[in-house]
């Protein structure tokens, strides 16, 4: 099969276009014919090795984490899906890699195309929608009336986030620039903030929690910003201990996560808060939910670009490069 990917670690290594063998699936895994992917921060994160010391893969690495496609083959244990049905989903690590034509993926981590959504808008969402939601509910745990502040609302993970708190029910403010404002009303924001020119801490203390997508100063100044004993996620600063621990990442780890997110630590003791780093789990029960929603009419993918599977160093590069209006797809099949 054509595949994308990269043959070593390192910072801007281009990805190339391989011929590599079609993914084997197991009992209960799915092989998927990608018909779309969609590019992701981990992406190139993962390809410059700054996630080595969480995830350690053999090369060649086929890049990319989520999808939408049709059915192909069904292990034998598999009770859920069947040959020629559209799915979405997002692989495990262990499976890592869509940017190609076929991907394996277990069938709990699976899920139906919702109708209404082609293959493109279907691979937008299972990465950054379960982020989103998972940071919602199993870390900030967002209950009806809670005050949340989501950074970046506009982006990528953040325009999921602000539709999704709203359907738990929060009262959702987010920053966003000026150029992000419009989008983020539109998804459901009751707030906005532009972070270029209004200090969103202050005044201090007013959000229950608060879902981090930016990191560095961003994190620090979120602290400041939650009630006392508020809680603070985020995917874009750096692991902590906790994160080590819950991850059955070792002693080593352990002890290298508490120097590495000290100064959050600290910022989180000043102002009696708490902070968690956090890492998607795939889930098709989670995109089950999604399904509901998007039928509803209550959640629904922001696409910025889409490039054909041949462009995809140029869709991976213009993510790294750029601010993005929700996200960037790459197209494998002409059928949408």
């Amino acid at each position: 099969m054509k595949a994308m990917a990269i043959e070593k670690y390192g910072r801007k290594v281009p990805l190339k276009l391989m011929e590599l063998p079609v993914p084997k699936i197991g009992a209960h895994d799915v092989l998927v014919e990608v018909y779309a992917a969609s590019i992701n921060p981990v992406d190139y994160k993962l390809r410059d090795g700054q996630l080595r010391i969480l995830r350690s893969y053999k090369m060649p690495l086929i890049l990319g984490g989520d999808f939408a496609g049709v059915v192909k083959q069904v292990g034998m244990h598999v009770t859920k899906f069947k040959e020629g049905d559209a799915v979405y989903g997002r692989v495990e690590d262990d499976n890592y890699g869509t940017f190609a034509e076929y991907a394996v993926i277990s069938e709990n981590n699976l899920a139906l195309k919702p109708e209404s959504l082609s293959f493109v808008e279907a691979a937008a969402i299972p990465l950054a929608g379960l982020t989103a939601y998972q940071a919602l509910t199993e870390k900030l745990h967002v209950q009806p009336g809670d005050h949340v502040l989501i950074h970046a609302g506009a982006g990528g993970v953040g325009s999921f986030a602000v539709q999704l708190g709203k359907a738990l029910g929060g009262h959702v403010t987010t920053t966003v620039s000026s150029k992000g404002e419009a989008l983020a009303k539109e998804l459901g924001a009751d707030e906005l903030i532009n972070y270029k020119e209004v200090d969103f801490s202050e005044p201090a203390g007013r959000f229950d929690s608060v879902f981090d997508t930016v990191g560095g100063n961003t994190t620090n100044q979120s602290f400041k910003a939650v009630k006392d004993g508020g809680h603070v996620v985020s995917i874009a600063a750096v692991p902590n201990a906790r994160f080590a621990v819950e991850n059955n990442l070792g002693y080593l780890r352990q002890g290298l996560f508490k120097v590495a997110a000290m100064k959050y630590e600290k910022s989180a003791k000043e102002y009696n808060a708490h902070y968690s780093y956090m890492f998607m789990h795939p889930s098709g029960e989670q995109l089950e939910y999604f399904n509901d929603l998007i039928a509803e009419g209550r959640l629904r993918p922001i696409i910025d670009r889409v490039f054909p599977f041949s462009e995809t160093q140029k869709a991976l590069d213009y993510v790294e490069n750029g601010s993005t209006k929700g996200k960037v797809v790459i197209q494998m099949k002409e059928l949408d």
